[in-house]
């Protein structure tokens, strides 16, 4: 399954994107992950019925770079997003984000509420998590602290071998799966992704400051919020709290699952999300919970 790569000129720079599907425009991006044309697991997700556009931000890809720190920052993602949905000539678009997508997600609900006809949050939050909660695995007292840094600490050497880097991702990524032996079987579709050590390094900066949960009221978009009951990375509160707050909203928590329930429990997430979306009836042992 490969993308269709295409470069986007905007009155904000140049931003590489990926294509596939057709339909109802669905925006995916990451706040440090770096696309190819070999897609993305979340992205997938949505392209049996809609055309996903899978979105290179800056410092990433073939993307614009950023001239002054700030623009790495999440809310100058969002504005990024939103000259690019401009430049593709949508007056809206769906927005669904995993983990820090769904961070910049929320950003996108508060400042551009007119530009989303649905928002979907996975496995995120909407204030810095890894202080607040024991059961993140980035909080200095969980059992596993120490060999998380010590993995995100050797992904970020630019001297790696792509045959260390696989390797190293593998481990850091079987961390946050529910069942860590099924790895082969969740990540067997060839897809290959680097991560953004300059934006990673902005991100841990930026989220020590973070926090929206006064602001969730303002969005307006139709949102759907999932997480696996067992997420190490946001917890399962987080995507509580947000339920509490954001307006018009569902929650589905996958009990499955870990920090990948599209991977996870696939099958359900995929009857969940089109569901919400319009396009798929869902069965009696799904239950939405509603705000």
């Amino acid at each position: 399954m490969y993308w269709e790569k295409r470069l986007v000129s905007t009155d904000r720079g140049v931003f590489e994107i990926f294509q596939f599907g057709t339909g109802t425009p669905v925006c995916v991006t990451h706040n440090y992950s770096e696309f190819n044309h070999t897609g993305d697991a979340f992205a997938e997700s949505f392209t049996q019925n809609h055309r996903v556009i899978l979105v290179n931000l800056r410092e990433t890809g073939n993307s614009a770079k950023a001239i002054e720190p700030y623009q790495l920052s999440m809310i100058e993602a969002v504005v990024d997003l939103e000259s690019i949905r401009t430049e593709l000539g949508f007056d809206q678009w769906i927005f669904a984000g995993h983990s820090t997508g769904g961070m910049i997600g929320l950003l996108y609900g508060i400042f551009f509420p007119m530009s989303l006809s649905s928002l979907i949050l996975v496995g995120t939050a909407a204030r810095e998590y890894t202080s607040t909660s024991k059961r993140c695995i980035y909080n200095v007292n969980h059992p596993q602290n120490s060999l998380m840094n010590e993995l995100m600490a050797l992904l970020k050497s630019p001297r790696l071998t792509e045959t260390d880097r696989k390797l190293l991702s593998q481990k850091r990524t079987e961390l946050s799966l529910y069942r860590p032996e099924k790895y082969e079987d969740y990540f067997s579709a060839g897809i290959q992704k680097k991560m953004s050590a300059v934006r990673l390094n902005f991100f841990n900066r930026e989220l020590s400051i973070y926090d929206i949960t006064r602001q969730l009221e303002k969005i307006t978009a139709n949102t759907l919020i999932l997480c696996g009951r067992h997420d190490v990375q946001c917890p399962v509160e987080f995507s509580m709290e947000m339920s509490e707050y954001i307006p018009n909203n569902k929650l589905v928590i996958f009990e499955d699952s870990n920090h990948y329930p599209f991977l996870e429990e696939n099958k359900r997430f995929k009857e969940v999300t089109e569901h919400f979306l319009g396009n798929r009836s869902l069965p009696k042992s799904v239950r939405l919970e509603e705000r």
